[in-house]
């Protein structure tokens, strides 16, 4: 009924292609609700959304769609509800599912006319791209943070795809700085997390809490050092074994997994007498000691008794208290799972976030670092950048004006748009940016993928392939794996159980050499990548593989956010699964992580951003040309430029500074562009 209203603006040929068009939107979170009631509000008829995740208290200040009443519900199915009730005429149908789930296959894709994007990480955009590449659907992309938004189309053959240029990496840290030797609070967080897990949630070898003894640095007397881990254990009367293990064993007492944690295992540090040679050494806590101190006083809690709570900084008596009582409430918590389940950090749950607000804080003080307030440790371990309903309202409507002309026919006047926190020199918000042209080296959209691939082929395993490589690397779903030896080997299989003993042997066990070439295949993305092997010997050190002309991929510790065995939009960037209950960040990806606790935005170093600006020198701003692109494009625009014929050498400057603010929020590069 209202959607017919407001159908009259349109031309009747606009009009019709509006009403006939089925559209697939991936996402019903923040950009997601808005571009909902914008669909339906400008005629559009037949939608299908499909969203894995479920509403949160946190999603409502927002995401306008929802109410509290719906709090635990289907996104979904709620926004279909929701949108129906002002616009019943409406054909919807909700998915609560994972995009990524094999039933979504090509087939699934073909039958759309349109395909929008608003996700919150890369797993799932990755996949979304070849899903339309493979399927020719044009594929409308977007992403906000903060004040800051961009809305750009991909199409097959015409514009650059997602994944077209390399985007810049979540920063990791190596397993020894964060159990031995952490530097920065950030570090500190990581451990935390890494130790709700060890304690509470599903144990992972590579997120162990406990000081590493085959860390390089230290090269410590071995007899000495013995001595003394033996006294420093005899003291807490512990052994070392599992740290989840152990916690059991004492029935998850608060006391002596403070004593292990911040006196035994910071004394065991001590023992590593190298690490400490040019560093300050860590001062280890003991709990009797700190409860002698008065309970909840801190210069900033006396500055102002109006900073919130949240925004206060403790002290060490408050935050031992805390812990102390986090755990106990966790481990009840676990004690009500069935056997064998555990439980998974949520930034959102009160409890796991007292826990590693505490336990980081302890830490932190531990090794003379100032201590953080309970805010600022959310924002990190959360991967938090603030949400803004206005931010994503304007991108949602850029969605729809650039649907708008791909329906008209019109893609070569589709554009990259950047929405600005502050108007430009021309006064003007928004940003028009010419679309890219595919890059001809692109290992997903070229016409014959292919890649070389740098290794130790008498190290690298197939399980380091299957995972680090094709499905972290190259963002594969289901790889099978073939070996061009004239036999047609199989190396990998999607199939269950068939070539599982494969896994740990070693790729030179199968004839694999310098020159072996590779083909793997992912059938659901309708993907064919061929692998050329460069065997090295010379890797530098922490570095398993290099992709030939990308940066070295070292090791670095796994996501540090738990995943669960059923697949979801909100996956981490191994492609890996993961529930509505881990960190949510809506509309907005910080650095798709490949360790998802590790970054703020206090990790963009000088290196990454100069890497960053090197991407964006590609970026085709309209500068002299704008002037008729604005006429094409006078609904986009803020404010009238009122000097048009400025150069393009300001244009393009005005841009990169754009994009350099995304960047530094976390956004990702597409191609010469950036989407967050």
């Amino acid at each position: 009924m209202m959607a017919a209203a407001l159908s009259g603006p349109l031309r009747p040929e606009l009009a019709q292609a509006v009403s006939q068009a089925r559209v697939l939107v991936v996402g019903a979170g923040g950009i997601g609700c808005e571009l909902l009631k914008n669909l339906v509000l400008t005629g559009f008829s037949s939608i299908y959304v499909i969203d894995l995740d479920t509403i949160d208290v946190s999603n409502l200040n927002r995401q306008f769609l929802f109410q509290k009443k719906h709090v635990g519900r289907s996104k979904s199915q709620v926004a279909k509800e929701s949108v129906l009730q002002f616009c019943p005429e409406a054909n919807i149908i909700a998915y609560h599912d994972s995009i990524m789930n094999p039933d979504y296959n090509v087939e699934f894709f073909r039958q759309f006319t349109l395909v929008m994007n608003a996700l919150d990480n890369r797993a799932a955009r990755n996949h979304v791209n070849r899903m339309c590449l493979a399927a020719d659907i044009p594929l409308i992309e977007s992403g906000t943070a903060g004040y800051l938004g961009q809305v750009t189309v991909i199409k097959k053959g015409v514009t650059e795809c997602y994944e077209c240029q390399p985007k810049p990496t979540q920063k990791t840290f190596p397993g020894c700085t964060i159990r031995n030797t952490p530097s920065e609070p950030i570090h500190c967080i990581v451990w935390a997390k890494y130790l709700f897990n060890q304690l509470f949630g599903e144990e992972d070898a590579d997120q162990e809490v406990s000081p590493d003894r085959a860390d390089p640095e230290a090269a410590w007397e071995p007899a000495e050092a013995e001595a003394r881990a033996l006294a420093s254990n005899e003291d807490g009367e512990i052994k070392r074994v599992s740290t989840k293990e152990w916690a059991k064993s004492t029935g998850y007492d608060p006391v002596k997994l403070f004593t292990k944690l911040f006196k035994d295992d910071i004394r065991y540090l001590l023992t590593m007498d190298k690490l400490w040679r040019k560093r300050k050494p860590p001062v280890p806590l003991d709990w009797a000691e700190v409860q002698k101190q008065e309970e909840n006083k801190s210069d900033q809690q006396n500055e102002s008794s109006a900073v919130l709570k949240d925004q206060q900084v403790l002290n060490v008596r408050s935050y031992a208290d805390l812990f102390s009582k986090s755990v106990k409430t966790l481990s009840l918590h676990l004690a009500e799972k069935a056997d064998g389940e555990a439980l998974i950090w949520d930034k959102d749950d009160p409890s796991a976030m007292d826990f590693v607000t505490s336990a980081a804080n302890l830490r932190m003080h531990v090794f003379g670092m100032n201590m953080k307030s309970r805010f600022d440790i959310k924002s990190m371990a959360g991967n938090i950048i603030p949400a803004i309903a206005t931010t994503n309202a304007v991108i949602a409507g850029l969605i729809v004006l650039e649907g708008l002309k791909i329906l008209s026919g019109k893609i070569d006047q589709c554009r990259t748009i950047f929405l600005n926190k502050q108007p430009n020199p021309r006064k003007k918000l928004l940003v028009p940016c010419a679309l890219d042209p595919p890059n001809p080296n692109c290992y997903v959209c070229a016409s014959k993928p292919e890649v070389t691939v740098k290794l130790n082929t008498h190290k690298v395993t197939v399980l380091t392939l299957q995972d680090k490589i094709l499905k972290e690397k190259f963002a594969m779903v289901a790889p099978d794996v073939q070996i061009e030896d004239g036999k047609g080997t199989i190396l990998i299989s999607s199939e269950e159980g068939e070539t599982e003993a494969n896994n740990h042997r070693k790729l030179s066990d199968f004839g694999i050499r310098n020159g072996t070439r590779l083909q793997a295949d992912d059938f659901l993305q309708d993907y064919t990548l061929l692998i050329n092997v460069l065997h090295s010997e010379d890797l530098e050190k922490d570095v398993e593989f290099e992709v030939v002309g990308d940066a070295p991929e070292r090791i670095g510790p796994k996501p540090s956010e738990p995943t669960s065995k059923n697949i979801s939009n909100g996956s981490d960037d191994g492609a890996q699964p993961s529930t509505s209950t881990a960190a949510e960040q809506d509309d907005v990806v910080i650095v798709d992580s490949e360790d998802e606790g590790t970054s703020s935005t206090a990790d963009n170093t000088a290196e990454s951003r100069s890497r960053k600006r090197k991407l964006e020198k590609g970026c085709e701003c309209l500068g002299a040309k704008r002037a008729r692109a604005e006429q094409e494009q006078d609904d986009l625009m803020i404010v009238e430029s009122e000097d048009e014929g400025a150069s393009s050498s300001l244009g393009e400057e005005e841009n990169r500074s754009h994009k350099r603010k995304l960047e530094e929020k976390g956004c990702e590069c597409v191609g010469a562009k950036s989407v967050c």
